[in-house]
């Protein structure tokens, strides 16, 4: 589902990614972990289209920079921090995305209606969005990127300002997508979050791949967290 290839974001004399490569199958569920500055949300956004870089990225098949709008219709890009039409009403806001994605009336409807009630938001849809809590903003997004059922989700730290029980549904959400061939790429620094619900693994450092696949090849018998912990004090 997504492939890079030398990936390379150089920032004056700063490489923020440095040939990064990494494939990422169908159906799975892909912790994208490193330090803060490591590089992972710019090849976030880089995998989204929207930074230029060198190198190569695809997705479904499709390549970013040959086909940029081919790749937006099929990914689904939720930020650290959303930023949200504030003058609209939330309803307004899944109802324009959900026309830029050319989703007719009775599909909107029933997705809106099912993903804002699982995520607790449902029934704050008329209320104007700058009158929202930061997770309220971060549940709106994440409902406004289920309306439209991308192949492939980008998620930059997706349960920061989630509440318990927001954030189990967004779990199980997470796993039947993958169910249905979905992929998702997600940066987190909860690490026993990504321990259990993610099947494979990415790790970098300074912007360096540090080591990727299966979630229990990467890690063998030490837990997530020690690993990390002994990587970062590595300096080689």
């Amino acid at each position: 589902m997504l492939e890079i290839n030398n990936l390379v974001k150089t920032y004056g004399t700063k490489k923020a990614v440095n040939n990064l490569t990494i494939q990422v199958p169908s159906g799975e569920i892909c912790a994208f972990i490193g330090h803060n500055g490591a590089g992972k949300t710019t090849a976030l956004k880089a995998i989204s289209g929207i930074i230029d870089f060198e190198g190569e990225i695809m997705v479904d098949g499709k390549s970013i920079k040959t086909q940029p709008l081919e790749v937006k219709k099929i990914i689904g890009y939720l930020p650290d921090n959303p930023d949200l039409y504030e003058n609209l009403k939330g309803i307004d806001y899944l109802n324009f995305i959900a026309d830029v994605y050319e989703i007719n009336a009775e599909t909107r409807q029933k997705r809106i209606e099912e993903y804002a009630k699982r995520l607790k938001i449902y029934d704050d849809l008329k209320a104007v969005i700058s009158t929202y809590s930061h997770g309220m903003k971060q549940k709106l997004a994440l409902v406004s990127i289920f309306i439209h059922k991308p192949k492939l989700y980008l998620f930059d730290e997706p349960f920061v300002g989630l509440d318990p029980i927001s954030s189990h549904e967004l779990k199980k959400i997470m796993d039947e997508e993958c169910k249905n061939g979905c992929t998702f790429f997600y940066s987190t620094h909860i690490l026993e979050v990504a321990e259990k619900i993610c099947s494979s693994i990415v790790i970098i450092k300074k912007g360096k791949l540090m080591g990727s696949g299966k979630m229990k090849d990467v890690k063998g018998d030490k837990d997530l967290e020690k690993l990390f912990l002994e990587l970062e004090k590595n300096d080689d």
